[in-house]
């Protein structure tokens, strides 16, 4: 998913072609978390009441009596690393291009492209998508019952879209610490430059800060636990973790990417399966004391949950650097299906959501394998959030916030990042 204007056809680098694919791939995933949560076995028992706080239809809009425990072991896999990645991805090319455009207009393209796609999504979509959940509690389940009951909610909810605000706020912000404080690019950009052939000492930084920005409010807050204010919402103890990660990608996007930690050739990307390898233990290290914590033996083994926190962050890093590897080892070139993906992504992210929620609503009547009902409602999803994409971006409106002219922006942001480099004294 990106943020920046685009265009299409032109020639895009090894490095950039490999995020670009990244970028779809993450949108696939995005959408495959969401339609697998109503058939997890961790689910409730039954549907919560849409009036009743703390209002757990929220995250369970769809529960189906259909569950299989594999679709647990993938949501937490996904959810404790993929919010990171996707902020991390959106950091990288903030700064060339804050460079290659006057603040102006930098503010203004970011206002457009994040925050009238979330005011659409928050108050167009999110009722659309949210009414099956109504409907399976509901005695009257007409649409005039459910609009008044859901504008007496205290809240109003934003669904995935919390993730545009939050963007959009991390974009101002950046905006203005380099307004105020010009020389903090050029320290972004050393600080990751020397990181070039070391991508572990990245890591180590990320980790620490990540780790640091965490533990203090994961003590008060779990993971998945949500803060509203109307429709700004946020989860307290991972926000300090995003911002971590976007400013991150911030400090690779200011040095040279195609021969700094992301070249397509460097140390990162021929290490690819060290950094998997890291991943799927760290992930073990944190399946293990969530599931005795699950269990209650939390009480009778003493740092249970110090474990599972430290493992989190571990695990949220090295899988970020595992699928960035990967990418830039595997997905270097042009992939057709990938790349139409990663045009469409912003817009399938924005309208997933709607199909996701009545196709698993769509399927309650009827009895079936849980992992046929997460196919179904996964195939369906994707491609109807796909064609609506595709069909809102033949729109000249529709172009300009779905997919604007990425392409041509990807490769001058690029460009900006080498002569920012140079500026910098980062180049060779």
């Amino acid at each position: 998913m990106t943020t920046g204007d685009t265009a299409v056809n032109t020639p895009m680098s090894r490095v950039s072609q490999a995020l670009d694919n990244l970028r779809g791939f993450v949108i696939v995933m995005v959408v495959a978390f969401h339609s697998v949560t109503a058939y997890m076995a961790s689910q409730p028992a039954s549907p919560a009441r849409f009036d009743a706080p703390p209002f757990d239809w929220l995250a369970h809009p769809i529960v189906d009596s259909d569950r299989w425990l594999g679709f647990d072991l993938f949501g937490a896999f996904v959810f404790l690393h993929l919010m990171q990645l996707m902020f991390f991805l959106s950091g990288l090319f903030v700064v060339p291009a804050m460079m290659r455009k006057r603040t102006a207009t930098f503010l203004r393209d970011r206002v457009v492209r994040l925050g009238i796609p979330f005011l659409f999504g928050v108050f167009v979509l999110m009722p659309v998508a949210y009414f099956p959940a109504y409907r399976v509690t509901a005695v009257d389940s007409t649409w005039p019952a459910f609009w008044s009951h859901w504008t007496a909610l205290p809240l109003w909810p934003s669904g995935p879209n919390w993730f545009l605000w939050v963007v959009l706020a991390l974009n101002v912000a950046a905006l203005g610490i380099f307004g105020v404080a010009p020389r903090a690019v050029k320290q972004l950009g050393r600080f990751a430059a020397r990181a070039t052939g070391h991508p572990e000492r990245f890591f180590v930084c990320l980790v620490i800060v990540s780790a640091l920005a965490y533990f203090p409010l994961a003590t008060r807050f779990q993971p998945w636990q949500w803060l509203e204010l109307g429709p700004f919402q946020i989860q307290p103890s991972l926000a300090p973790q995003y911002a971590v990660y976007f400013i991150a990608g911030l400090a690779i996007g200011a040095s040279d990417m195609d021969r700094g930690l992301l070249g397509s050739e460097g140390v990162l990307a021929r290490r690819w399966a060290v950094w998997l390898a890291g991943a799927v233990a760290t992930f073990i290290m944190w399946l293990v004391p969530a599931a005795l914590i699950t269990k209650g033996y939390d009480a009778a083994v003493p740092g249970l949950r110090i474990a599972r926190e430290a493992a989190l962050v571990l695990f949220a890093a090295s899988a970020c650097f595992a699928w960035v590897a990967i990418a830039l080892r595997f997905a270097a070139e042009r992939r057709c299906i990938l790349s139409s993906i990663s045009d469409n992504a912003y817009g399938i992210y924005l309208f997933h959501y709607v199909f996701v929620i009545w196709t698993q609503y769509a399927l309650l009547p009827y009895s079936m394998p849980a992992f046929v009902k997460g196919a179904i409602a996964l195939g369906v999803t994707f491609a109807l959030s796909w064609a609506v994409s595709a069909g809102v971006s033949r729109v000249p409106l529709g172009a300009r916030l779905l997919q604007g002219v990425r392409r041509a922006s990807i490769a001058k942001d690029r460009s900006s990042a080498k002569g920012l480099s140079a500026q910098l004294g980062l180049s060779e």
